[in-house]
């Protein structure tokens, strides 16, 4: 299955499709920190905040083009559907969106709406399983939440979402990413 995703991103490389990864992932108050360094006997705290979660369905190309749908509540097929609805809307040439395999990406509700996409010439492809590292969008996620979000934007929702609209918004330009 990695093979006909190279297909896909030589298709893309001649100009002949477009290929956007998608995911979604979710932000809240609670920091994603895995390590940290502080001065010998001093001590850094982040104090872990009960909060609501901004959940964003993402799409992203390798030359950083970004489109991000952001929910507070729960994504699910019907939602998802209507993000790619909308983002069909945009699309210049064939298209490819990249899922991966969480349920409900496969549920009924999608599956009746690929022939749809398909008369847009807007496909999905759906990766192997246990294949994050082949979702170049993982490498979004995870530079916005370990790179880019500081620990100040952590002091309030105000702050982190003000934060998140700055990354979202400037993907592409003040925020980007080199893909080989």
């Amino acid at each position: 299955m990695a093979a006909e995703l190279e297909v896909l991103l030589k298709l893309e490389d001649q100009n002949y499709l477009k290929v956007y990864f998608s995911d979604e992932s979710g932000f809240s108050l609670n920091p994603s920190v895995t390590y940290g360094w502080q001065p010998c006997g001093k001590y850094t705290a982040i104090v872990p905040q009960k909060s609501q979660r901004r959940n964003v369905f993402g799409l992203l190309s390798r030359d950083n083009k970004f489109e991000g749908y952001d929910t507070f509540g729960t994504v699910n097929a019907q939602l998802l559907a209507a993000c790619i609805d909308d983002f069909a809307t945009k699309i210049t040439q064939k298209t490819v969106i990249v899922l991966d395999n969480a349920p409900f990406h496969h549920a009924d509700f999608m599956a009746n709406k690929i022939e749809e996409w398909k008369e847009k010439d807007l496909y999905i492809w759906f990766l192997p399983k246990y294949s994050p590292h082949l979702n170049i969008i993982e490498t979004l996620w995870r530079k916005v939440k370990y790179e880019w979000l500081k620990p100040h934007h952590y002091a309030n929702w105000e702050t982190l979402n003000e934060a998140l609209d700055e990354i979202f918004d400037n993907i592409g330009s003040k925020y980007s990413i080199q893909f080989n």
